[in-house]
């Protein structure tokens, strides 16, 4: 016997709601709604059939879960904030192709993308991007809305905190501390731990700049 499919909303509609937008149909336990975006020059548009409905003031909150498809740490933040404010709930999605390991959570409006490994005890926090072919190993901690992109390797017991961003293909080896709202350059090697607001790049990462 079949069952339905809870309905969710996704709000974004550039690029990276593209990429969520599969992952949910891939993974098949929700069926999207439709979309929202603040950008009204898409209002009415379709993206992979899906009406863009309008923006924020379109939600109507009582009976919507959503998923946030937002890119940039900064604006997903905000925007989860005022949502969770206004009452809304969350989903949390993770592409089949994934390999998540016992003892791992992942918190609501988080992504986990194609090709993803996530190793024992890790700790996703909410409205975390582990995107395409990330390695996320043994009791890593990654802070709310921060974004592994594709390609990262985290080894075991690093911490990434809150709206991080750890740049295509960039490694932190183990047990390394990186700070809140901190830019980890593509292609970085981090070595030692990395205080809070600063870009790091390189090989070994070096503070470029304060941000």
């Amino acid at each position: 016997m079949s069952t339905q499919s809870e309905t969710i909303f996704i709000f974004g509609a550039s690029g990276h709601a593209k990429v969520v937008i599969d992952l949910v149909e891939r993974e098949g336990r929700y069926a999207i709604g439709g979309l929202f975006d603040d950008n009204q020059a898409l209002w009415g548009q379709e993206i992979f059939g899906y009406q863009v409905l309008g923006g924020q003031e379109a939600l109507n909150k009582h009976e919507i879960v959503l998923l946030i498809a937002i890119g940039d740490n900064a604006t997903r933040h905000r925007l989860s904030t005022v949502f969770q404010r206004q009452g809304f709930s969350f989903a949390q999605a993770t592409h089949p192709s994934a390999s998540i390991s016992r003892g791992v959570t992942i918190g609501q409006g988080s992504v986990v993308m194609a090709g993803v490994v996530i190793n024992a005890d890790t700790n996703i926090g909410e409205h975390v991007i582990i995107n395409t072919s990330a390695s996320v190993d043994h009791d890593c901690v990654v802070g709310e809305t921060a974004h592994i992109a594709p390609g990262v390797h985290l080894c075991g017991g690093v911490r990434i905190g809150e709206r991080t961003l750890a740049g295509a293909g960039s490694t932190v080896i183990p047990n390394i501390r990186v700070g809140c709202d901190v830019v980890i350059g593509a292609g970085a090697t981090v070595v030692e731990n990395v205080p809070d607001h600063v870009l790091v790049a390189g090989t070994p990462a070096r503070i470029v700049k304060r941000i």
